[in-house]
């Protein structure tokens, strides 16, 4: 060995290197990188037929060859983006001569860039470089890959791409290429690059059916269509899941559609449903996107997932958490940016149904039960707070059993002045939310809440008739007055559902709940209570005794007259009209009507709803007098205020009377038409059982 040689390599080395101390003779070294064998071809075939996106793949189609073209495709887990995207990959072949890479980036994941290093590892071996010649560091792979793809018309295909940098790392040099970003988050920083986002839309109904027809055979689907519909919607048009569901068709002996749409509608069952056997479920494919969020936004995920309800603003969001809307926002951002909520034009937020089933199962498995109920408790306190004010809003002096002032005390009222939200319509527009919070709370035996919540969410129905809507919610309220013992709000809550028991035709059970309320009035010794009960008591009797009726009425004015009650004692008196009106003695209830209505207008502020109603029923007396002019100008009046004050069931009766008269007297087809338009459009949006008799009826009128 020649002491003298010492071994100073330093620094990278590709491929092959010689050292030594003395060389006799020539030597040549010849260093090449090989050329790829063949045409790289990576992107999978598309082994199922890909549905409802000719929107998306014309797009596609459309992407101009100037340069190098970057779309990245993004959509819920599970929503069908790589099936898009193999499916353009096979018609697009010949736009590509130099052929198609495919990196998924969920099989190199190790954070710090790493799976960025490793993408372009494969991509340069895909273009031929040996791995004796791939360059050691992120830097000079990058440039590599720029030389090997330039000249190189390429499609390049990543997927689960979770950060900008790994798409920009692997952009190719020749104008004409394409790369698919295929992502659940949306990625919108990589628009500074020149990227077009395309977001992949859920199946539609129809396209959910042919998904079902192509998977499990068109003769099956239509043997149970109305079942195989069923299973469309469960599955929310996710591709995923819809797959899912077919593969248990054909895999379980003796499944039916309808038996699996039947197992899937119930939602603890529904993601355990929506799996193979462990092997391949709708929450693993969720839960990809769950595991890519930061740490703050997951837990804020979990906690969303709780919310009872299927939509939610910053404010319900904010409470939940149990921190700041401005703490909230971000976090609502991250995950919408992630697909994982979807922001609604209206500046709500929603999950998809599954993913606040996969929401849910997280915050069962990862949260204790005490930080559950306390979600639920919070967003309880968030709502009761919020329909307090806006049953205030309303109407300030309404009876009410709960003592809300100290708990609204230094809460801002979000409809005070001019740039709130209308009560009524806000209340509408939360409804299935706020029965949802009802539901639920009562499930974890938040009865103070169940029951003081239901109390102030009756003035929606007041005034728009839901029936179902306001039978659930006083019922619910009524149990938790009983297990919270208290009486008073037991009576309150079980008289007012007297009023939609009735309009239900459920006379027996509303008498038995007038009964338990009454009982219920006379323990709590609250004097204007028991003169409420009495008037809805009398409402029952208008069907079956209007004797017993109007001495149920004078009892209520006595009490409401006793107890300084001056709105009960017009309220009272207005039903007392009604019932006199209703046994043959007009001129009595006219008078009774007159001081009725200045009862109610000349409270401060005035019930101008109330009084409206009082001017209809005066117009029905005029009617029974045969004095037909004098009930149109009733009716008309009474109509105008009752639209001005959101009072829209009641509207809509005062309509229909109107419409009859005139046409009864062979008025002008356009006002008779007017009325009913108006009509309809109440009864459709309160989903009413008379609007098909209203269809045929404007049907008969023309135009």
């Amino acid at each position: 060995m020649n002491e003298g040689v010492r071994n100073e390599n330093s620094g990278d080395v590709y491929g092959p290197s010689i050292q030594a101390g003395q060389i006799f003779g020539g030597v040549t070294f010849q260093v090449v990188e090989r050329a790829p064998a063949e045409r790289p071809d990576e992107v999978p075939a598309p082994v199922v037929r890909c549905v409802n996106h000719e929107r998306e793949l014309a797009l596609l189609d459309g992407r101009a060859v100037a340069r190098v073209g970057l779309d990245v495709l993004s959509g819920l887990p599970g929503i069908g983006k790589t099936t898009l995207a193999v499916e353009w990959a096979a018609r697009a072949r010949d736009r590509f001569p130099d052929g198609q890479l495919y990196i998924d980036f969920a099989k190199l994941r190790d954070g710090a860039g790493g799976d960025v290093f490793r993408a372009l590892g494969r991509a340069l071996r895909s273009l031929g470089v040996g791995d004796d010649y791939l360059p050691a560091s992120l830097e000079e792979r990058g440039a590599r890959y720029r030389s090997r793809s330039a000249g190189r018309r390429l499609l390049v295909v990543l997927d689960n791409v979770s950060q900008p940098a790994q798409v920009r790392a692997l952009l190719p040099k020749e104008p004409g290429s394409v790369v698919l970003a295929l992502s659940s988050s949306r990625l919108g920083e990589l628009t500074l690059d020149g990227a077009r986002l395309v977001p992949v839309p859920l199946l539609d109904a129809k396209s959910g059916l042919e998904l079902l027809a192509d998977r499990c055979g068109a003769d099956a689907v239509e043997a149970e269509r109305p079942a195989a519909e069923r299973l469309v919607e469960l599955c929310g048009g996710l591709p995923e899941a819809l797959g899912i569901a077919a593969a248990r068709l054909a895999t379980a002996p003796g499944l039916t559609m309808s038996r699996l749409a039947d197992e899937l509608a119930d939602e603890c069952r529904r993601l355990a449903g929506l799996s193979l056997r462990g092997e391949r479920s709708v929450s693993a494919v969720l839960s990809l996107g769950y595991r890519e969020l930061p740490p703050e936004a997951a837990r804020a995920y979990r906690l969303w997932g709780l919310i009872p309800g299927r939509s939610f603003d910053a404010g319900t969001a904010a409470a939940a958490a149990g921190f700041a809307v401005e703490a909230a926002e971000p976090l609502l951002h991250v995950l919408a940016g992630a697909n994982l909520l979807e922001a609604t034009a209206d500046g709500r937020h929603r999950f998809h149904d599954l993913v606040r089933l996969h929401a849910l199962e997280r915050a069962e498995a990862e949260e204790t039960p005490d930080v559950r109920r306390a979600v639920v408790e919070r967003v309880a306190t968030h709502y009761l707070a919020l329909t307090a004010f806006a049953d205030l809003a309303v109407r300030r002096d309404r009876l009410r059993i709960a003592d809300l002032g100290a708990f609204l005390a230094g809460v801002e009222d979000p409809f005070a002045g001019g740039g709130g939200p209308a009560p009524l319509a806000w209340l509408d527009a939360e409804r299935d939310n706020i029965l949802a919070v009802l539901r639920q709370a009562r499930r974890d035996g938040l009865h103070r809440h169940v029951w003081q919540l239901a109390e102030v969410f009756t003035v929606l129905f007041l005034n728009r008739r839901r029936l179902p809507d306001w039978r659930e919610s006083l019922e619910l309220g009524a149990a938790s007055a009983a297990d919270a013992l208290v009486p008073a709000a037991e009576a309150r809550l079980r008289s007012l559902l007297s009023r939609p028991l009735m309009d239900l035709g459920e006379y027996e059970q509303a008498y038995a709940e007038l009964t338990t309320a009454a009982a219920c009035a006379e323990v709590s010794g609250h004097v204007v209570l028991r003169a409420s009960v009495l008037e809805f008591t009398g409402r029952y009797w208008d069907l079956f005794d209007v004797s017993r009726a109007m001495a149920a009425y004078r009892g209520s004015v006595e009490l409401n007259l006793e107890g300084e009650e001056p709105r009960g004692v017009a309220i009272a008196t207005y039903f007392l009209g009604c019932a006199q009106d209703a046994a043959g003695r007009r001129d009595e209830a006219l008078r009774t009507l007159r001081a009725a209505r200045d009862g109610l207008l000349g409270l401060t502020p005035p019930d101008r709803r109330m009084a409206a109603r009082a001017t209809a029923s005066l117009g029905d007396v005029h009617e029974h007098l045969g004095d037909l002019a004098a009930a149109v100008g009733e009716w008309t009046e009474a109509a105008g205020v009752l639209g001005e004050v959101g009072a829209t069931y009641y509207e809509a009766r005062v309509r229909l009377r109107l419409a009859r008269a005139v046409e009864g007297v062979g008025g002008a087809r356009d006002v008779v038409r007017g009325h009913v338009v108006r009509a309809l459009e109440i009864h459709e949006a309160g989903g009413s059982g008379e609007v098909e008799g209203l269809r045929e009826w404007l049907g008969r009128l023309g135009g």
